[in-house]
């Protein structure tokens, strides 16, 4: 049979406390370590996160700056395009006013019906096929304000696409 002793006991017990002081300094060390890498790997993917967020948000702003800019030179263009094309249109008028003047001139001055008939028939005419010249002419302009006024902001939508479809960055 074994006998303990209390020499024995107290060595036993001393034993068990030093390995359990050990198991407990082992884990405390461990545990510090593990926290200290999970939180490196935190502080990284916080300032990789974040840095990523300032790039989109930069991005963003120099988006939404050229979309202004793009708008801009937009407004500018339809500005200048209504501007040409009421100046065509009074230009029109003008001419057109001139010419009915002128040919009221010439109807009063008529001397038979026939003359008359003629002179009405000549400026009828003249001036469907002015304005359907001038119609023509008009919308060509306008087509050609249109194209060009709504370039900047195409070119826009495309980039600000571009821009926004690309995937952020792992």
């Amino acid at each position: 049979m074994n006998q303990f002793t209390p020499k024995s006991i107290e060595t036993v017990a001393a034993q068990a406390k030093e390995q359990y002081e050990g198991l407990v300094k082992a884990g405390q060390e461990q545990t510090v370590k593990q926290f200290e890498q999970t939180a490196t790997a935190a502080k990284e993917q916080f300032e990789k996160t974040a840095a990523q967020l300032l790039k989109s948000y930069e991005d963003l702003q120099a988006t939404s700056k050229a979309n202004v800019e793009a708008l801009i030179a937009s407004s500018t263009i339809a500005a200048k395009g209504a501007e040409d094309l009421g100046r065509e249109v009074v230009a029109y008028g003008q001419s057109a006013l001139d010419k009915s003047i002128t040919t009221g001139k010439a109807l009063l001055a008529a001397k038979t019906l026939q003359e008359v008939v003629e002179l009405q028939n000549d400026f009828l005419k003249s001036s469907f096929d002015a304005m359907l010249a001038e119609t023509g002419r008009l919308q060509e302009l306008t087509t050609k304000v249109t194209n060009e006024a709504l370039a900047p902001l195409n070119a826009r939508v495309t980039a600000t696409v571009e821009t926004f479809s690309k995937p952020i960055a792992a």
